[in-house]
């Protein structure tokens, strides 16, 4: 049913197996948990962009709380305006609320993939989901792309002689499918316990202080919010306790992909964090020195031409062109013509007043 998840999950991890088996030997223990560990790497590689998305997704969430707070309040009788008028925001500002989990939603299938290729190595079990073959069919049976005699290399490695794929809780009945020619013991519950409860208790903490660092992220306002309260609550504390309480029914490699997902995490969570808060600081160093530039020195009057485009600008322009058009007016008073010139008239010279000054003649100011 979910072939379309199994086979390239258990293609990828048989890729890493032929590099470290090349390189330890096929049936080393090792070589079979890197081959898990790097499998968990090629994902997070892939799923590098969108973790980025997801984080910037996540940022513009927090700043947009205030305007969707008052959005509610706006509009809390009417939820179908409201949904509307969130569209309306989220288009506004970009926002895609499902960028923020496309790198959980991607990740939850693999991890069912790579449990289900894990416990297909050993099908002796009669619970849900296995085959209840016996241990020499089990020994002969391809699983996925991995041949019968990957196989009997997977059941003959040992991690500190455990079998990768055992888990504390595993029947004794089933055990007795990792017994071969090549290993002929049974494996020792103790030795299984030594090595899944270190991973367990590795793999609790890393939740944990990946969920510190992320909820250390968030803004006051966001922190204030009783829905990401709870969130907050069950990331730093009952998810990691729910490695440890869910841990003795895990085999070993599922908690070998835990630590190295967790491990991954943490890296790039800071790489990519360090990485936006450069980002922000050069944007807002950009701004600061965009408002210096263009604001007046201390003592001077702003220069409106400094902005092109603005109002004052056009008017100072205008201005200019108008001066520059404008003839000269000469403020000497015009000298009277000699007496005898213009056919001898013996008229006294009409004095050129200036044109402001008709209105304020005495003779009109007495007749108003």
């Amino acid at each position: 049913m979910l072939n379309f998840i199994y086979y390239p999950v258990s293609a990828i991890l048989w890729v890493w197996h032929k590099v470290f088996g090349f390189i330890l030997g096929p049936d080393n223990g090792i070589a079979w948990a890197l081959s898990v560990v790097f499998l968990v790497f090629t994902l997070r590689a892939v799923l590098y962009k969108p973790f980025v998305k997801q984080v910037r997704t996540t940022r513009q969430m927090q700043e947009l709380q205030p305007q969707i707070k008052a959005l509610q309040k706006k509009y809390s009788g009417d939820r179908q305006r409201q949904a509307v008028e969130m569209q309306k925001l989220q288009k506004e500002h970009g926002f895609n609320p499902i960028m923020g989990c496309l790198p959980v939603l991607a990740q939850a299938p693999v991890f069912i993939g790579l449990f289900h290729v894990l416990r297909s190595f050993n099908r002796t079990g009669t619970g849900m989901g296995q085959l209840g073959m016996s241990a020499e069919d089990n020994l002969n049976t391809p699983n996925y792309v991995f041949s019968a005699t990957d196989v009997q290399s997977f059941l003959d490695a040992r991690l500190f002689g455990a079998p990768i794929s055992a888990a504390i809780t595993t029947p004794v009945a089933q055990l007795q499918a990792y017994v071969t020619e090549n290993v002929p013991e049974l494996p020792s519950r103790l030795n299984i316990i030594l090595v899944a409860a270190p991973l367990m208790i590795i793999a609790s903490i890393a939740t944990h202080f990946n969920s510190r660092a992320s909820v250390a992220r968030q803004s006051e306002a966001a922190a204030a919010n009783p829905q990401s309260a709870i969130m907050n609550k069950l990331a730093l504390y009952v998810f990691p306790l729910g490695v440890l309480v869910g841990g003795p029914f895990l085999p070993i490699a599922i908690l070998l992909y835990w630590v190295s997902n967790n491990i991954w995490t943490y890296g790039q969570q800071h790489l990519v964090f360090r990485k936006i808060d450069a980002e922000e600081e050069a944007k807002k160093q950009e701004a600061i020195t965009r408002r210096n530039d263009n604001a007046p020195k201390p003592g001077a009057r702003p220069d409106p031409g400094k902005k092109k485009g603005s109002p004052a600008a056009l008017k100072t322009a205008d201005s200019a062109d108008d001066d520059g058009d404008a003839p000269e007016v000469s403020l000497k008073k015009p000298q009277p013509k000699p007496s005898g010139s213009s056919g001898g008239s013996t008229s006294k010279p009409k004095q050129n007043r200036p044109q402001s000054n008709r209105g304020n003649s005495p003779k009109r100011n007495k007749r108003r």
